[in-house]
C-alpha cells in the first residue's frame, strides 16, 4: 500500500477506542483513505453517521505519522487487513461478536518484533491465569508450554505477572516462539517489571496491541484485550484463576469464537484453583492435565487443520466483499486481480485482501497468473 494508505489506516486506529464496528463497516464501505477523509471532514456517507460518536473525541487530533515513525523505531508496524501477515482466518470468528460489549474484530493491529504474527499464531496455545499465581501454578505452566513449543506450538499470553509471565518465560526458555498482547500501546512496557522479557519475546515473537503507541494501560482495554489473546489461539488453557480472574474472561471470550478451553486442576484448598474447577465441573472447559492433553483438546480426531487440512466455512459466514470478489472469478480459466477488482466493483487492495482470506477457506486458488475457482 502507498504512504497516504499507511496514514489513513494509523489516523483511524487512533480516532476511536477499540474495537470500532462502526469505523470498520466505513472502511468496508469506502475505502480506508475516504474513511478518514470522511471522519475527519465529518462528512460521512449516508447510512454510517454511527461513526460521528465515537469518534468524536479525537477526530481533531492526528497522530498517524508520529505513531507510524514510533513503529518504525522501535521495530514495528502497523499490520491491517490488506497486509500479508494479518491474521485473517484467526480474527474471522469475532466477526460474529460485533454487537457484543467489547466485541468485533480490531480495524488494525500495531506489531512490535522479529516474528511474523500470523505464523507465530497460526499454531498457537493461549495459556492465562492468575497474576498472583502460585509455586505450583508457575511450575505446572512451565512443564505444560515446554511440551507445547516441542510440538511446534506458539503461546499467546498478557504479557502479566504470574501465570502469562511463566507462559513467556518458558517459550523463550524453549527456544520457541511467544506473543505478548497487550492492554497498552506497545511501545509501552506494563508491567514496568517485565521490561526484559517484552526485550526477550520481540527477538523472535511479537508484541501486539490494537492501540496506537503512547496508550496507557486501562481496566477496559484489559478486557477489551481479552478476546485479541482468545481469537488468536487454537485453544485457550487457563492455568490458574480466581474467583473473579481476569482469565475467565478470556476464557468466555474463547467459548464465543469457537476456540476450545482447557483448565487445569488445582488444590481443592486453593483460591487461586477456584474458577479453573467451576469451569470443569460447569462443563465450560475440558481437564487437561499436560501438553498431550491440549494437543488432543485442539485435534480430538488426530488431524490439525494447520498441518494440511483445509477448512471450508459454511457460505454464510463470507462476508459481503468476500461473497462479491468469488463471485466475480470466471466459472472458467482465470483472472487477474485488477480483472476481479472491475467485475466485483470493488477496489484493488480490499479485493486483494479478500482473496487471501477466500484462499485459506479453500475457495479460490492462484494460478501464478491468475485467480480461479478449485475444480470440484
Amino acid at each position: 500500500m502507498d504512504a497516504r494508505e499507511r496514514l489513513a489506516w494509523a489516523y483511524l486506529a487512533a480516532v476511536s477506542e477499540p474495537p470500532s464496528a462502526a469505523v470498520i463497516r466505513l472502511v468496508d464501505a469506502v475505502g480506508v483513505v475516504d474513511a478518514a477523509q470522511a471522519v475527519a471532514t465529518r462528512c460521512v456517507p449516508e447510512g454510517h453517521q454511527g461513526v460521528l460518536r465515537p469518534t468524536a473525541a479525537r477526530y481533531e487530533k492526528d497522530t498517524a505519522r508520529t505513531d507510524l515513525e514510533t513503529a518504525e523505531r522501535m521495530n514495528g508496524r502497523l499490520v491491517t487487513p490488506v497486509d500479508d501477515e494479518w491474521p485473517g482466518w484467526a480474527l474471522h470468528a469475532l466477526t460474529m461478536s460485533d454487537t457484543a460489549p467489547r466485541g468485533g474484530p480490531p480495524l488494525a493491529l500495531w506489531v512490535r518484533g522479529g516474528g511474523r504474527l500470523d505464523a507465530i499464531t497460526d499454531r498457537a496455545v493461549a495459556v492465562v491465569g492468575s497474576r498472583a499465581s502460585t509455586g505450583y501454578g508457575q511450575h505446572i505452566t512451565s512443564k505444560m508450554v515446554t511440551g507445547l513449543i516441542g510440538s511446534g506450538r506458539g503461546v499467546v499470553s498478557g504479557g502479566a505477572y504470574g501465570i502469562d509471565g511463566s507462559a513467556h518465560r518458558a517459550a523463550l526458555a524453549s527456544d520457541g516462539l511467544t506473543a505478548a498482547v497487550l492492554a497498552c500501546g506497545f511501545d509501552i512496557d506494563y508491567p514496568t517489571g517485565h521490561t526484559q522479557l517484552f526485550a526477550g519475546i520481540v527477538a523472535d515473537g511479537v508484541v501486539v496491541s490494537e492501540y496506537p503507541p503512547g496508550t496507557s494501560a486501562g481496566r477496559h482495554r484489559f478486557l477489551t484485550r481479552n478476546r485479541l489473546v482468545a481469537a488468536l489461539s487454537k485453544a485457550v488453557v487457563v492455568m490458574e484463576a480466581g474467583r473473579r480472574s481476569g482469565s475467565l474472561n478470556t476464557a468466555a471470550w474463547a467459548v464465543k469464537c469457537g476456540v476450545p478451553v482447557g483448565a487445569v486442576p488445582g488444590p481443592v484448598t486453593s483460591a487461586m484453583s477456584v474458577g479453573c474447577h467451576r469451569m470443569i465441573r460447569d462443563g465450560q472447559a475440558q481437564l487437561v492435565m499436560d501438553a498431550d492433553d491440549i494437543e488432543h483438546l485442539i485435534t480430538p480426531d488426530g488431524v490439525d487443520d494447520a498441518a494440511g487440512t483445509t477448512r471450508r466455512p459454511d457460505e454464510r459466514t463470507l462476508d459481503d466483499v468476500q461473497s462479491r470478489v468469488r463471485d466475480a472469478i470466471p466459472g472458467r480459466g482465470s483472472a487477474t486481480i485488477a480483472e476481479i477488482a472491475f467485475a466485483a466493483g470493488i477496489e484493488v487492495a480490499r479485493t486483494r485482501s479478500a482473496l487471501a482470506m477466500l484462499e485459506t477457506y479453500g475457495l479460490v486458488a492462484s494460478d501464478g497468473s491468475g485467480w480461479r475457482l478449485p475444480a470440484r
